[in-house]
């Protein structure tokens, strides 16, 4: 039996993570170069330019952050706060375009060494970054093997960048084999980056699909493609996303139409199991030995 202190702090935590309750939509490549990054700065874009309140979780340590692709040079991260450097507001980005950045990356891969008080103020940090907000977009690492991504919920989608082409699709199935397999991960939206047209882009939904459905018994559904767009690439060059920069081109008006894909997702069945929070609090439990397990 827990004891009594350690039982009150965990109901004390539940209390304090109802109120997170945006959307989540964690978006992974199964290596850097893939568009994941891009794909997230340019969907909270097309979110945020159809009124919802947008925030981004970035996990990336690299210099292709999305804070960087939007010339905000994060400075901080959400670990400078955990630990009482900085306080939360110092921390956010705003990008122009109406989204706001939270860096977690180092927060994130700090957690086994975290106090039990370290990890309630990142949960607290959380709960109060998400305080009204539609939608959170994760953008999590493709490396390492702790990231926000790791903490959905089984019945709760993780959205698959992949490219057409022969190892970008080989990679892209190894990376749902591995979310199915060590984090009991059941649905997967998939997104075909840099495609010809939807044709190509249904022949890689495809392949990868009659895979994941004969050998890992997943639910893999196709939310779109991004089309190869020179508007695109100039848009990233200028440190914009295309649906700022070029509202006209083919790829800024496919990525309207995925966020109206995403929005029509049905949510979690259980809503606090598919919270931000939630996410956070099982990636705790993974990350923390045994008997931390009060965390609950």
């Amino acid at each position: 039996m827990l004891p009594e202190h350690i039982t009150d702090q965990a109901e004390g935590l539940r209390r304090l993570l109802v109120r997170a309750s945006a959307r989540v939509v964690t978006v992974a490549g199964a290596r850097a170069g893939l568009g994941a990054t891009s794909l997230v700065v340019n969907l909270a874009a097309a979110l945020a330019q159809t009124g919802k309140d947008v925030l981004v979780l970035d996990e990336s340590l690299s210099c292709d952050n999305v804070g960087n692709m939007l010339a905000l040079k994060p400075r901080y991260d959400l670990l400078n706060v955990v630990r009482r450097d900085k306080l939360l507001p110092e921390i956010i980005l705003h990008a122009q375009q109406g989204a706001r950045v939270l860096p977690v990356a180092r927060a994130i891969k700090a957690l086994p060494q975290l106090t039990f008080q370290e990890r309630r103020h990142l949960l607290e940090c959380l709960a109060e970054a998400s305080t009204g907000i539609d939608v959170v977009l994760v953008d999590a690492t493709a490396t390492g093997e702790r990231y926000i991504s790791a903490g959905l919920a089984p019945g709760q989608p993780l959205l698959v960048v992949l490219n057409p082409g022969a190892s970008a699709i080989t990679e892209g199935y190894a990376l749902i084999k591995r979310m199915a397999a060590h984090d009991g991960l059941q649905r997967f939206g998939i997104v075909v980056n840099k495609a010809k047209d939807e044709q190509e882009a249904q022949v890689v939904f495809c392949n990868v699909a009659r895979a994941a459905h004969r050998h890992l018994r997943v639910r893999v559904e196709y939310l779109g493609y991004i089309p190869l767009d020179e508007k695109f690439k100039r848009a990233t060059q200028l440190y914009r996303p295309v649906v700022d920069a070029f509202p006209a081109a083919p790829a800024a008006g496919a990525f309207c139409e995925l966020a109206r894909n995403l929005m029509l997702l049905p949510a979690a069945g259980n809503e606090e199991a598919g919270s931000l929070s939630d996410m956070v609090q099982r990636l705790i439990r993974q990350a923390c030995s045994p008997n931390m397990a009060y965390v609950n």
